[in-house]
């Protein structure tokens, strides 16, 4: 009996090795056309390398994964027999340039000029570091620092360092009137990055950052001090799921963002809070030059009647051509959709046409769910825009978009930036 299974287990692994002679196997993995993006590191993170199966699958999903990097334009792969059953595969990049200035520039009837200037390496090293900085002026100075990187330790892990100061002239909504202060927000950030597979990733860290309100002028209230500061703690938590696909200026696919944060205060006035939300974005290729956008936000937070509630009507962020923080709630619904058309097309140039419509609406401090449908608390925004970009710089999209309220008490109003709105 014994011998039975000694030739059993025999007959097994004789198989298991036919098998795997038989199975297509990687000979080796090259990389042709990175210059300043490291061949190590594209091995790093792809999952295809020498001895392992050849598999379409994987191939499919290491080009995409390579589509997604700023460094990288575009990105494909070929196959060569290399011998029985061992193939060359051959990874081509056509890089990015990828030391980018930043702008956007934002204004409304009746509204102060607004601007914020940068530059950002994104491909520090050659390995798919984000580092560099902005400048605003917004009536008042401001700053921001960043570092992001999220393959430093292996294919997985990674971290990103965050630091601001962000100095505004925000209106504080009382129950009948306007006040206006001078904020300032001091912030240092740090966050963990995890990669759980292809489509899916993770960040979690903290936020230590002081809040400090300044009365400027309008309305005043026994209830709300004139000045405030104070220090919180701010825990942060990201789920990004990802299965976008891209093909230069064209995107296809479904992307869903959640982000959840809870901040810790001091203060009565900026009690502590819990905020939510989610953005959903889909996009579909409509013929040859065509390409359809959209992206859905809902978002709540604990619902404190507090003239300093955490969600913003801007339009710089959410509704084009609505102004500059028009308007504040502790709850949000947004919808921007848009059709994207290509008008012009040579070498490196793209000429973009753009028709969007804007529409949102919010909860009031301290309100309930019905204020989402109140007429005052909803705003629509179409407009057209058009884009310049270049197929050779990574995000080089210089947006131009107008947009014009028809709701109730609306404004119209240019938006100026880099990079597509969402």
């Amino acid at each position: 009996m014994q011998l039975v299974k000694t030739i059993g287990i025999i007959l097994v692994v004789l198989a298991n090795a036919v098998c795997y002679a038989q199975e297509n196997r990687v000979a080796d993995l090259k990389i042709r056309g990175n210059k300043k993006l490291k061949s190590s590191f594209i091995k790093k993170i792809t999952k295809v390398e020498m001895g392992s199966a050849l598999d379409s699958l994987l191939l499919e999903e290491d080009i995409r994964r390579l589509k997604r990097l700023p460094s990288v334009a575009h990105a494909y792969y070929q196959v060569f027999p290399s011998g029985a059953n061992t193939y060359n595969v051959f990874y081509s990049v056509e890089e990015n340039f990828t030391i980018i200035p930043q702008a956007n520039v934002y204004t409304t009837n009746d509204e102060e000029f607004a601007f914020r200037v940068g530059a950002y390496e994104y491909n520090l090293l050659g390995r798919n570091i984000t580092f560099g900085g902005f400048f605003q002026r917004d009536i008042y100075n401001s700053y921001g620092i960043n570092f992001r990187a999220p393959n430093l330790f292996g294919r997985r892990f990674g971290l990103a360092l965050n630091h601001q100061n962000l100095t505004t002239e925000e209106p504080v909504f009382l129950s009948n009137a306007t006040a206006d202060y001078k904020y300032n927000n001091t912030s240092y950030e740090i966050l963990g990055l995890y990669q759980i597979d292809f489509k899916n990733r993770i960040e979690l860290g903290i936020n230590y950052f002081t809040e400090d309100y300044q009365y400027l002028s309008g309305a005043t209230d026994p209830a709300i001090p004139l000045d405030l500061n104070v220090k919180k703690l701010l825990y942060k938590f990201v789920y990004d799921y990802d299965n976008l696909d891209y093909y230069y200026q064209y995107v296809s696919g479904f992307k869903s963002i959640l982000n959840f944060q809870y901040v810790t205060s001091r203060d009565v006035a900026l009690p502590e809070f819990a905020i939510g939300w989610n953005d959903f974005l889909y996009f579909k290729r409509i013929g040859k030059k065509g390409n359809f956008a959209n992206r859905l936000r809902l978002g709540i937070s604990s619902n404190d009647d507090s003239p300093f509630a955490p969600f913003s009507v801007d339009n710089n962020l959410n509704i084009r051509g609505v102004g500059n923080t028009i308007d504040r709630g502790t709850g949000v619904i947004i919808l921007n959709t848009e059709y994207r058309h290509t008008m012009y097309e040579k070498d490196w140039f793209i000429l973009q046409s753009n028709a969007f419509i804007d529409a949102g609406s919010w909860r009031n401090p301290g309100g309930d769910f019905g204020d989402f449908g109140d007429t005052q608390n909803i705003r629509v925004y179409p407009g057209v825009g058009i884009r310049f970009i270049s197929k050779k710089i990574y995000n080089a999209t210089f947006r131009i978009d107008y947009g014009v309220g028809i709701t109730k008490d609306a404004t119209n109003g240019f938006v100026f930036g880099i990079g597509q709105y969402f």
